[in-house]
């Protein structure tokens, strides 16, 4: 037993894996045993009477010694004993090996066992845990239905009396216990199962002791014997269930209509005969676990596998209603009736087909799911969102499904307004899991309950009988329609297709911007003839129409969708559909269709003949843009594009939102831009640029320059519509910008006052207002007062506006009147003038000065109000305008018109105050990111553009030097850096006395181009000498040694060497020589540093020793050692003469190899005829004399530590050794 015994420990395991590798251990190691047993043989007479006594001798009267080894048989008495065991896992690990040792023993008998079990439970401090477990182990192993034999013995391993025995221990013990009632009934259950599928002879006879031990009595039912009753009417069909059933069931079928009622009320632990709670055997304490019993009710009423319900069973729907909506989820129930409520409907989810699937979403399931969802503070919070999370993983695996079941949510039971009640993402996480058929049938479903009203009964039209409720609700249904129609297309996770969005699109064209005057039986737009409109839209419907269908095409135009060309290469392309054709121009066609069939609708709107002229004028100039193919195709994209989204802009807009002039300009431009049709277009002039190519000679502006105004214009008005096809349209004609487009984007980002903004906002309202009057003047009388009646309500609008304004100012005159002594007003006027006393002069003056500070800081709040709004929306547009400049750079940084970007930039990086902090980020980024991290370099064709970088970078250059910060001249060094990569030059900062750059601002440009920073060494040179400090000629000696560093072979490094070392004398010579000079040691010190860097570049590039000393002659530096080690400023640092002395010994060592090589050389002979013996056997020497020393060395340290053992405290004892 000594190999068994250490695995019983690891039975007790918390963790799965451990307790299951010890049982695999301990069953091969039985096995084992058992395999190599040999039983004692024994006369039939005698083999009772010693086994009896062996036995009584040993106190062990189970028999299980005569036929099993004996670690067979005090395994299985210690593993019955440890399923008593509290420790961690030892129920689990125990029983689980005894289930499998008893499956694969055929030594042992039912009977033993289950005495055993229950003897052990006699003796156990936990014994009413022993038994469950221990006889569920007995059934599980199949011992219980064993029909074999023992080996050499006509005894039977199970018989019916040992099957009794088991079933009545189990049954009661759930009577004793009712917390194991559950776990005793279950293991009941699974008995049956086996009954069922076994064949032994006494099968019969074990049924009906089932039947009369289960139905002992009728009358008192539990969850448990429904379940068990589940089993055996399935097992036994032809037994007479009503008899057993009676009197609680009506019918022998217990899951029948009419048991339903009855089969609730016993589920939830009541009387089963009445709807009250009386005494029951209880379950003990509430377990949060749903009982078993609803697995096998699931399996009953959902059938898997195609099962077929048996004749008299109820529905699912019936059940699930009954049971389950009207049971556990009834307005009376508690909170944990409904958890388990929640958990049956886990269950059956995955179970329903889609057309069970509305059964399971029944009314007060619905209910108190979403009030449970919608409050985190409801005690069922938590599992109505494991609930969601179910049913959004349904989804995810049957996609089939997301119809069905966003029905459901936003159907009768459930709310339009799901995911807002509930405060989450249901239904728009289902309709991301859909597939484009789900998706067609929702839309479908949203059309069809565009026109369903409630009717009265008897009543011949909705319109005539339908009540301001009926209307009411009608509009709230038609606005969640358009609401939801127009999320379809914005939730960038559903999956598109341009079918559907071009019917969402049509559909709030037709309902939007015409009335529908007879429904046609066919059309080219589908939304006019399906769910034609019963009841008109009202205004506010058709005005949500329009919004909606702007901001649908707002999210189509940003969206790019991937184009395959003739060559079969795929592109992503923004703002088109899958035809290539734009998204605004497909519903502008939808628009001219619907205009055309006059017969079936009209507009909403009839446009006067003006408007109407300006309309086709811009289609005309649509239609002939759209048919240039050549190198220009781009830029006549965006002017479709810019066109088409101002035209359709024009019908959608409010009176007071429409702009005619911003299309008048836009048919301008692109007129002027594209003159011709493309068979007959000419190219442009030589020397300009096809957007120059429409301007005329007379000053006018450019054609893409006054296309580039309104897309600044759409910025200006802020709308997602207009900002998207702003963006878009500009992307595409960026690359026919040019440098006035440059400008007049870059212009908009000037920093100018907000008073004066508001300022020039009033004059023109002063100037439209004196137009209004000289219009007015030639009107007649009637439109006069039609006028005078509309500007009078627009007054009074203005003044309910003003009263709550205006409050906080009354409050204060009437205080100040009070406290003058003067009473506000209050109708009695002729009795307040007879009682009021007249004031002096003193008091009159006081109150003057209280009504002029009130009136003062009213007059201050509209003013500081104003300059705030003006101040924001500024700063808002000004971001807008920022993404205009960051589409160029990141299209066209290598054109030469970037260049143009950076000062204006730089100026709004540096000028911005705390308030406008986001736009110098902006800018900074763009800086940055998109132009000095560009792998293109501007190609600067023109002297102009060369002339206009250099100027460019000097004035870099001269902000560089009053940077602000240290991100302020990372900013700048990074600019320059850009332009330096254009240009190939860089400027020189030693002279300049106010300058704040440091080595870092040109460290980059040494680096990163050090073929361009070669070019300045004269300079730096020049500027160590020139410096008008210490501190800045240090500076130059940093960026030299940056240069030294990076400097490769050339011809010109070792002129360059003897310039430098010159440069460096001279500066060191002249400290020494001045005694006022500034220059400190540690200034001194860099100078050294340079000077050995260099001796040690020019030592590695130059030819021959003479070059290196030309360049660096020792003799001088040796005199600079002796000067600075004679100087009273620097004679206290001796590193600076021991400096010198490496320059020299650089320098020298130079020559010495020279030297040296040239006597090589004559001594080659001599080498080559003597050998190489005696050089050999000099080295042979060296090495054993520095053996035999290390040997010594060896021996000596561990003689000391020898001593240091012996004599710890004798310290004159280790030194001496």
């Amino acid at each position: 037993m000594s190999t068994t015994l250490p695995l019983f420990w690891h039975l007790s395991s918390a963790s799965k894996k451990e307790r299951l590798d010890a049982s695999a251990k301990l069953l091969a190691a039985l096995e084992h045993f058992q395999s190599s047993f040999v039983p004692k043989p024994t006369s039939p007479e005698t083999s009772e009477d010693d086994e009896d006594d062996e036995d009584k001798a040993t106190g062990k009267a189970d028999g299980l010694d005569a036929l099993n080894a004996q670690d067979v048989s005090y395994s299985i008495r210690r593993l019955i004993r440890g399923l008593a065991s509290p420790r961690e896992s030892s129920r689990l690990g125990f029983a689980v090996a005894l289930t499998e040792l008893l499956a694969r023993l055929d030594t042992v008998t039912c009977s033993q066992i289950v005495q055993l079990v229950l003897d052990s439970s006699k003796t156990q401090a936990r014994r009413p845990l022993c038994s469950p477990f221990g006889l569920t182990s007995v059934i599980q192993s199949g011992l219980l239905l064993r029909d074999a034999t023992l080996p050499s013995s006509s005894t039977s391993a199970s018989d019916l009396a040992s099957f009794e025995n088991v079933i009545a221990q189990l049954i009661a013990l759930g009577e004793k216990k009712s917390w194991l009632r559950e776990s005793a009934w279950w293991s009941i259950s699974l008995a049956v199962d086996a009954l069922t599928a076994s064949g032994v002879s006494w099968k019969d006879d074990a049924v009906e002791a089932t039947l009369s031990a289960v139905y002992a009595e009728p009358k008192v039912w539990t969850p448990e014997k429904l379940a068990l009753t589940l089993k055996l009417q399935a097992a036994c069909p032809t037994r007479a269930w009503k008899k057993l059933l009676a009197p609680t069931f009506k019918s022998p079928e217990i899951l029948s209509t009419g048991n339903l009622a009855a089969v609730a009320r016993v589920l939830k632990e009541a009387d089963a005969d009445e709807d009250v709670e009386k005494d029951l055997p209880k379950s003990g304490s509430w377990k949060p676990q749903v009982h078993f019993v609803w697995d096998a009710l699931l399996d009953h009423v959902l059938p898997r596998g195609g099962d077929r319900a048996r004749p008299g069973k109820s529905t699912f729907p019936e059940f699930f209603r009954i049971v389950v909506d009207e049971s556990l989820f009834a307005s009376t129930s508690s909170p944990e009736r409904k958890y388990w409520g929640f958990q049956v409907f886990q269950k059956a989810l995955p179970r329903v087909s889609a057309g069970d699937m509305p059964m399971l979403f029944t009314k007060n399931f619905m209910r108190s799911w979403i009030n449970h969802l919608s409050n985190s503070e409801r005690f069922l919070h938590k599992a109505a969102r494991q609930v969601a999370a179910d049913v959004l993983n349904v989804v995810k695996g049957n996609p089939t499904l997301g119809f069905s079941l966003i029905l459901q949510l936003t159907g009768l039971h459930g709310s339009r307004n799901f995911d807002k009640l509930t405060k989450t993402k249901t239904v728009e996480t289902i309709l991301t899991s859909m597939d484009e058929d789900g998706i067609k049938a929702y839309i479908d479903y949203l059309l069809k309950q565009v026109n369903e009203e409630q009717t009265a009964p008897g009543s011949a039209s909705a319109d005539v009988d339908a009540d301001a409720d009926d209307i009411q609700a009608l509009n709230t249904r038609r606005a969640w329609i358009v609401d939801q129609l127009s999320a379809l297309v914005r939730n960038a996770a559903v999956p598109k297709a341009d079918g559907w969005m071009q019917t969402i699109l049509d559909w709030l064209i037709v309902h939007g911007l015409f009335i529908v005057a007879k429904i046609p039986n066919k059309s080219a737009i589908a939304a006019v003839t399906a769910h034609g409109s019963h009841t008109a839209f009202s205004d506010d419907l058709r005005r949500a129409c329009r919004e909606r269908l702007l901001a649908c095409l707002a999210e189509l135009t940003s969206q790019a969708t991937v184009i395959k060309d003739d060559e079969g290469k795929a592109s992503k392309v923004p703002a088109v559909a899958a035809d290539g054709r734009l998204w605004v121009s497909r519903a502008l066609q939808t628009i001219w269709t619907l205009e055309k069939d006059t017969k079936h609708v009209r507009p909403l709107d009839e446009a006067d003949e003006d408007e109407a002229a300006l309309r086709q004028k811009a289609r005309e100039v649509i239609a002939r843009v759209q048919d240039v193919h050549d190198d220009r195709r781009e830029a006549a994209r965006g002017v479709e594009l810019l066109l088409a989204a101002t035209l359709l802009h024009a019908y959608c807009a409010d009176e007071d939102d429409a702009d005619p002039d911003a299309l008048e300009s836009c048919i301008d431009g692109a007129s002027r831009m594209f003159p011709d049709a493309p068979a007959t277009s000419k190219k442009p002039k030589k020397g300009r640029t096809p957007a120059q190519d429409g301007a005329e000679d007379d000053g006018e502006p450019a054609p893409v320059d006054v296309l580039t105004d309104a897309v600044i214009g759409f910025l200006e008005k802020g709308t997602a519509y207009l900002r998207a096809a702003a963006n878009q349209a500009f992307a595409l004609l960026s690359g026919s910008a040019t440098a006035s487009t440059i400008d007049l984007v870059l212009a908009q980002l000037e920093r100018r006052d907000p008073a004066e903004l508001m300022a020039d906002e009033e004059d023109e309202d002063v100037e439209m207002e004196g137009a209004g009057e000289d219009d007015e003047d030639a009107e007649d009388a009637e439109e006069d007062e039609d006028s005078s009646d509309s500007n009078g309500e627009d007054e009074e609008e203005e003044e309910d506006e003003d009263e709550e304004a205006d409050l906080e100012l009354r409050k204060k005159i009437e205080e100040a009147l009070r406290v003058n002594g003067i009473a506000a007003a209050t109708g009695d006027s002729d009795e307040e003038e007879s009682e009021e006393e007249l004031m002096d002069d003193e008091q009159m003056l006081a109150l003057d000065v209280q009504l002029a500070a009130a009136f003062k800081a009213r007059a201050a709040e509209k003013r500081d109000g104003k300059d705030v709004d003006a101040q924001r929306e500024a700063t808002h547009f000004k971001a807008r305008v920022l993404d205009l400049v960051d589409l160029f750079a990141r299209k066209h940084a290598a054109s030469p018109l970037a260049v143009r970007l950076v000062l204006p930039l730089v100026a709004l990086v540096s000028s911005t105050g705390p308030d406008e902090r986001q736009l110098a980020d902006k800018a900074a980024g763009i800086l940055r990111t998109r132009l000095a991290k560009a792998k293109d370099v501007p190609a600067l064709a023109t002297p102009e553009d060369a002339a206009e970088a250099a100027k460019a970078l000097d004035a870099l250059h001269a902000l560089a030097r009053k940077a602000p910060s240290a991100d302020a001249l990372a900013t700048l060094a990074a600019c320059s850096l850009f332009l330096s990569k254009a240009l190939l030059h860089a400027g020189d900062a030693g002279r300049a006395q106010a300058s704040r750059l440091n080595t870092a601002f040109f460290d980059e440009l040494v680096k990163r181009l050090p073929a361009a920073a070669w070019g300045l060494r004269a300079d730096l040179v020049q500027a160590v000498g020139g410096a008008l400090n210490a501190y800045r000629q240090a500076q130059c000696f940093h960026v030299l040694q940056t240069l030294v560093n990076q400097i490769q072979a050339v011809t010109e490094a070792v002129p360059f060497m003897a310039t430098l070392s010159a440069a460096l004398l001279d500066a060191l010579n002249g400290a020494c020589a001045d005694a006022e000079s500034a220059v400190q040691p540690a200034h001194a010190k860099d100078a050294l540093k340079l000077a050995l860097v260099a001796a040690r570049q020019t030592k590695r590039v130059a030819a021959d020793a003479e070059a290196v000393a030309g360049a660096w002659p020792p003799a001088k530096w040796a005199a600079l050692g002796s000067a600075l080690a004679a100087s009273e400023r620097f004679k206290g640092v001796t590193s600076l003469p021991a400096m010198c002395k490496q320059v020299v010994q650089i320098v020298q060592a130079q020559q010495e190899a020279k030297k040296s090589k040239g006597k090589n050389a004559k001594e080659g002979a001599v080498k080559e005829t003597e050998g190489t013996g005696p050089r050999r056997e000099r080295r042979k020497r060296r090495s054993a004399r520095w053996t035999r020393w290390r040997r010594t060395r060896a021996g000596r340290r561990r003689s000391a530590k020898k001593c240091v053992k012996r004599s710890p405290g004798s310290v004159l004892e280790i030194r001496s050794v």
